[in-house]
């Protein structure tokens, strides 16, 4: 399935190819780009080079590691912060109470409705959203974006908006200094590092912006432009 940047994106992780399909299948019914695996190692191994899981959705039987052991390293040395879901055919109370104690955050048993699961990923996914935003420096704009200073990510609800790095700066400069009449000659010196070079690029990645968070980019309600003098971005809509 062709990846979609601005969607939540799930790792499956379940060796039973129908039960994989079909969640798969919701999730994307769903608005969500999902990666699946048959088992714990390739998982690891894509973590070292794909995007960064926004949630993992795993099974315990899984042929080679266990699903406790990928939970396990995950959380110790890869991120801390992802919320999983076990969902496993497992249910007694000790493997309960171990996959919770390695960090899961849910424990679904099987059989379970794919419904009741896409609803609990999404209800996880606004959790983690609003646990992000509330652990590090925020800045909100519009009804629903939001803008992660630590981690350098703009949301809209619980939806990552795909970012560069640079369009990611140009937005926090521009957003940082809401109200002011900014120049391109200014902007391309504050975020480019450097005071001579190509300033029509400030410009470039103006309408990339404008392209992701306006609703019409010919009627702009963020970055606004003041003729001859640059670019401002409405104070107004921050809050």
């Amino acid at each position: 399935m062709k990846e979609n940047d601005s969607n939540p994106y799930i790792y499956v992780i379940e060796d039973e190819e129908a039960i994989s399909k079909l969640v798969c299948l919701y999730l994307s019914k769903s608005s969500m780009t999902t990666k699946a695996f048959f088992n714990a190692e390739d998982a690891l191994t894509s973590l070292e080079t794909d995007r960064k899981p926004d949630l993992i959705i795993l099974d315990l039987n899984l042929p080679g590691m266990s699903g406790f052991d990928f939970l396990e390293k995950f959380k110790k040395e890869y991120d801390a912060s992802t919320p999983v879901l076990i969902v496993s055919a497992r249910d007694a109370d000790e493997d309960i109470i171990k996959g919770l104690g390695y960090g899961a955050d849910e424990f679904v048993t099987k059989p379970f409705s794919p419904s009741v699961l896409v609803a609990r990923v999404k209800a996880n996914l606004r959790r983690q959203v609003f646990n992000s935003a509330k652990a590090e420096e925020s800045i909100s704009f519009g009804e629903d974006y939001v803008l992660l200073l630590n981690s350098c990510v703009l949301k809209k609800g619980n939806v990552k908006i795909s970012l560069s790095t640079k369009e990611y700066e140009v937005l926090e400069f521009l957003v940082k200094h809401a109200g002011e009449v900014l120049s391109p000659e200014r902007i391309y010196t504050e975020v480019w590092k450097v005071q001579y070079g190509d300033v029509t690029a400030v410009a470039v990645y103006i309408q990339r912006l404008r392209k992701k968070i306006e609703k019409d980019s010919s009627k702009c309600e963020f970055i606004k432009t003041d003729f001859g003098q640059g670019y401002i971005f409405s104070k107004d809509t921050i809050h």
